[in-house]
């Protein structure tokens, strides 16, 4: 499942504003830190301008000079900000009040209204996460540090997106641990030793949500 053609495609949805507010920041913190990606991205957004002025019948606004230079206006004023797109929401990951899971792992949600669920996720040097996979896709973006699991390494600016039936064990780095971004679109399920007690915590905290 995190392959280059899912990764893509969350890049195009984005190009194209298809997506809800969550996976939306979540792609723009992704092209704020990924210069590849960043680029592909107005690649998509060329294309599908080049599309939309070569239909026919689709409505046309008319600007006079005065517009263009407000909007110029605008975008020379946003670039002069270097916040990545998530900081401009929850402030300094430095300040965030982040709330401990269990020892090693602290998560920070940010007040988002969307069915997906936003979260930043904070491991430290060497912690993990229990074997698990989850009902529907998980999405992670690792926004300081790396973690490896079973599938690679992954460093700031990379993106993992897993399915039902990825099962893998996020492990920190020992040197820095690891500040994630991260989205699930359903509840995460533990496997091994200790699965049923945290597939248990994981059922009661959804009614506390």
């Amino acid at each position: 499942m995190n392959g280059t053609l899912v990764k893509n495609q969350l890049i195009f949805d984005f190009a194209s504003g298809s997506l809800g507010p969550a996976k939306s920041i979540f792609a723009s913190t992704y092209l704020y830190l990924n210069a590849k990606a960043s680029s592909l991205n107005r690649t998509f957004e060329g294309m599908l301008g080049d599309t939309l002025f070569e239909s026919k019948g689709s409505p046309v606004v008319n600007f006079n000079y005065k517009d263009c230079l407000v909007n110029r206006d605008i975008e020379i004023s946003s670039k002069s900000d270097f916040s990545s797109p998530i900081s401009k929401i929850v402030g300094p990951l430095e300040d965030i009040n982040w709330k401990q899971v269990y020892n090693g792992l602290s998560e920070f949600s940010p007040d988002i209204n969307d069915n997906d669920e936003l979260k930043l996720i904070k491991m430290d040097p060497g912690s993990s996460v229990p074997l698990h996979s989850h009902g529907g896709k998980e999405y992670i973006l690792v926004l300081n540090g790396s973690f490896c699991d079973e599938y690679g390494k992954y460093k700031t600016g990379d993106i993992q997106i897993n399915d039902q039936k990825i099962k893998h064990t996020p492990i920190a780095c020992k040197n820095e641990g690891c500040v994630c971004l991260t989205i699930t679109e359903k509840d995460v399920i533990f496997f091994g030793k200790y699965g049923s007690f945290l597939n248990l915590f994981t059922f009661i905290k959804s009614f506390f949500k």
